[in-house]
């Protein structure tokens, strides 16, 4: 029997539900499959009070359907069921980044690498009109191919997505003048794509009032890296980049410039290299021995 075709331990719409999922967010989180289609989904069913007005959150997260990119989890199917909104999305064999970050600093390159993505896919969402306010490495899902997707279902979380009496925010990592009760732009994504490549970097988060340069925990970041990540993070949105399509930029430019350090491939066949001359020196004496010989046993 295919893991699929489990008996379902309930029924929304078309899909049927067959295991709970612990993750992050409101409601409950369910891996599903949808019957219509024929594949394996996620499925999310949020509580009843977090939608003040159902109509208009259907009819936004059927907007987030045409955010289409590799590096945003797709969102397939949004309705309503006895009372309850759910939201349909792509189903992923991964780990979320906080799982794949494992209690240590992330490799220099990996971590730039990763953020590149994350900053992609979150100014593929600015250009469609949304604001993300809803990344955290908790969030961000990587594939079993290596590959960062972002939440695109949580960009529901800026449309009115609300608990009665409070605001139900999924764990971010909000930028200081979030935290200061200010509106938000997308200068505070910015900010929240740069406290995840802080922390890939550090393991810590970086300070509202100001945080110290990365290099600082980590002698792997170069000058360069420090100044593009403390620009990211600045607790003045002006003093930041001001788009995440920027900020994606200097990265690309810091990624291009990186000498590979010593947790790369290429650090660990440098002393390989070493031992080649040692080889290489050894079979010269032995050369030379040789003729010594030849040279004794003709005398």
């Amino acid at each position: 029997m295919s893991h699929d075709a489990l008996a379902p331990i309930g029924v929304v719409a078309h899909y049927n539900l067959l295991e709970t999922i612990d993750a992050t967010g409101p409601g409950e989180l369910f891996r599903a499959r949808d019957t219509r289609h024929g594949r394996t989904v996620a499925l999310r069913l949020l509580p009843e009070n977090i939608v003040p007005d159902r109509n208009r959150f259907i009819e936004d997260m059927r907007a987030v359907q045409v955010l289409s990119h590799p590096n945003a989890i797709t969102v397939f199917d949004v309705g309503e069921h006895d009372g309850r909104a759910y939201v349909v999305f792509e189903f992923l064999k991964g780990r979320s980044l906080r799982s794949e970050m494992a209690g240590r600093a992330v490799n220099v390159r990996r971590a730039v690498e990763m953020a590149i993505q994350i900053a992609d896919a979150v100014a593929e969402a600015h250009t469609a009109g949304f604001m993300h306010r809803g990344l955290s490495p908790d969030s961000v899902v990587v594939t079993a191919k290596g590959h960062a997707k972002i939440p695109a279902h949580d960009l529901a979380v800026q449309m009115g997505l609300e608990y009665a009496g409070g605001q139900a925010r999924l764990p971010d990592y909000d930028a200081p003048e979030e935290a200061r009760g200010d509106s938000p732009d997308d200068r505070s994504d910015v900010y929240s794509v740069g406290a995840i490549l802080y922390e890939m970097l550090t393991m810590r988060r970086p300070m509202h009032r100001g945080a110290s340069a990365p290099s600082g925990s980590n002698n792997r970041v170069s000058p360069e890296l420090d100044a593009v990540v403390l620009r990211a993070v600045a607790p003045n949105p002006h003093s930041r980049y001001q788009s995440v399509a920027a900020f994606a930029g200097e990265l690309r430019a810091v990624a291009a410039a990186l000498s590979f350090d010593e947790g790369d491939e290429s650090a660990v066949t440098a002393p390989s290299t070493s031992v080649g001359r040692v080889m290489l020196l050894t079979a010269a004496m032995l050369v030379v021995l040789a003729a010594l010989l030849w040279w004794v046993n003709r005398s």
